[in-house]
């Protein structure tokens, strides 16, 4: 019966209680967070439950940066600039001074994830999976369970970043939480990302531009005629991230819960038929260029963009993007704009969006606080990430790569603090402090939005 319950026997466990940072989920935000903390020379471990670090850039073949400027500037930098500079060396037909939807080839994304995480002296931990959390009365975390080849571990530290996505550790320690539409519950769709191969270059470049902003793109009429029924939409985002190879962040996949097991497993079977479905599709509309194409890889991560939202001191509100707010205790600033995709029948009927908002002008961005990552009711826990605290319009803004690649950064930062001078006390970390390392680290930290506005003007 789906109630019936089972009561595991006593028996003790392994237990490690060395370290006194621990990063649960190796995304982009994990992977700064382990850096960050590591550098500031707390013990740090980085668990992840796949077999690389990188998240959705990697396993998830998100093919595309979201812009890391303002269109005037980047806006996200320190550990984040490491990481995107680093990757772009690498790709020679990336030109040196492209800031915005930058091109990734996932297996080098990976190496350079690796190499951010082990030179800082943070230890990893693949194919592990929290299995469980316990906290005391006080709202501390104690333990984390962990499960892999080793069996089942108990791992204890001073401070733990919750890094899953889904805001796994804090909502299993009990921390409050918002998901989806405040009225329906409904969440924003997934998709499942692809790379074709033995694509012609040539063709590629020179043929038709098939995002759907294009409205002479030939997926505009694929969708309407009807005759492609595995094309459920015309959302097709598309890069070259190697010669002879295009990734695809491309369709939706509605209804999908990506903190349910049984959800994200028939995702993955239906965006590997979708991933079919598209080279079958481009082979035939645009022959010069797919005509030979193969599929190549699929994710083996779905692309969610939308969970859970833990409640934290402060909760960021589409209002203050609107704004463009500062705040006393930002740790990064963002310029992404709200992108919410919508409904099944928003998107089918061409509508996209019913929650857009005009995006910022050159130079604009708003903060975000450091309020937003330390859950309410718990102690010494802190969320970076796209589950930071936030409402559900402004978490398409504050959902993407680059600013969670700054968040992690400054979770990471305030752990190693936490750990050192508050006696894990997430909550009593010195902000001035943070901020100021933040800066001396490279972190883009304007002191208001005056300063902003000047810079604009310089």
């Amino acid at each position: 019966m789906e109630n019936d319950t089972y009561t595991l026997k006593s028996k003790p466990i392994p237990l490690n209680a060395s370290y006194d940072v621990i990063v649960v989920g190796g995304g982009p935000a994990g992977c700064t967070a382990a850096a960050a903390a590591a550098r500031e020379g707390a013990r740090t471990l980085l668990v992840e439950a796949t077999g690389s670090l990188g998240g959705m850039g990697t396993s998830g073949l998100v093919p595309a940066w979201c812009p890391f400027s303002d269109k005037e500037k980047m806006v996200y930098r320190g550990l984040a600039a490491k990481v995107f500079n680093t990757l772009k060396a690498q790709m020679p037909h990336v030109p040196e001074d492209a800031m915005d939807w930058v091109p990734i080839e996932p297996e080098k994304l990976r190496r350079v994830y690796d190499d951010l995480v082990t030179e800082s002296g943070a230890h990893i931990l693949f194919l592990t999976s929290l299995a469980d959390v316990d906290r005391d009365d006080h709202g501390n975390i104690t333990t984390l369970l962990l499960l892999n080849k080793s069996g089942l571990q108990a791992f204890r530290a001073a401070v733990y970043i919750d890094c899953t996505g889904d805001g796994d550790v804090a909502a299993w320690a009990g921390a409050e939480y918002q998901m989806g539409d405040e009225a329906t519950g409904e969440l924003q769709p997934a998709t499942h990302c692809f790379i074709l191969g033995n694509v012609d270059d040539y063709a590629y470049v020179n043929g038709p531009k098939l995002h759907a902003e294009n409205p002479h793109s030939p997926i505009h009429e694929v969708v309407r005629s009807g005759e492609y029924p595995g094309i459920p939409d015309t959302h097709l985002c598309n890069n070259m991230v190697a010669p002879r190879a295009v990734g695809f962040n491309a369709g939706h996949l509605w209804g999908i819960d990506n903190t349910n097991a049984f959800s994200v497993s028939g995702a993955l079977v239906e965006g590997r038929k979708m991933a079919a479905a598209y080279r079958d599709m481009l082979a035939a509309v645009h022959p010069a260029a797919f005509g030979n194409a193969v599929v190549m890889s699929t994710g083996t991560l779905i692309g969610t963009r939308e969970s859970r939202r833990i409640t934290g001191d402060y909760v960021l509100t589409a209002e203050d993007y609107i704004s463009r707010r500062s705040f006393d205790d930002e740790i990064c600033r963002n310029s992404y704009f709200i992108d919410v995709h919508g409904t099944q029948k928003e998107q089918q009927s061409g509508a996209g969006s019913s929650q857009s908002i005009t995006l910022y002008g050159p130079g604009e961005s708003h903060g975000i606080p450091y309020r937003c990552l330390t859950p309410r009711g718990l102690r010494n826990v802190l969320v970076a990430g796209r589950s930071i605290s936030c409402d559900r319009r402004v978490l398409g803004s504050v959902r993407v790569m680059p600013v969670c690649l700054a968040m992690g950064e400054a979770a990471g930062l305030a752990a190693a603090l936490a750990a050192a001078q508050t006696g894990g006390d997430v909550h009593a970390v010195d902000v001035p402090l943070l901020r100021a390392r933040l800066r001396e680290e490279g972190g883009y930290l304007p002191d208001n939005q005056a300063e902003t506005a000047r810079e604009r003007l310089q």
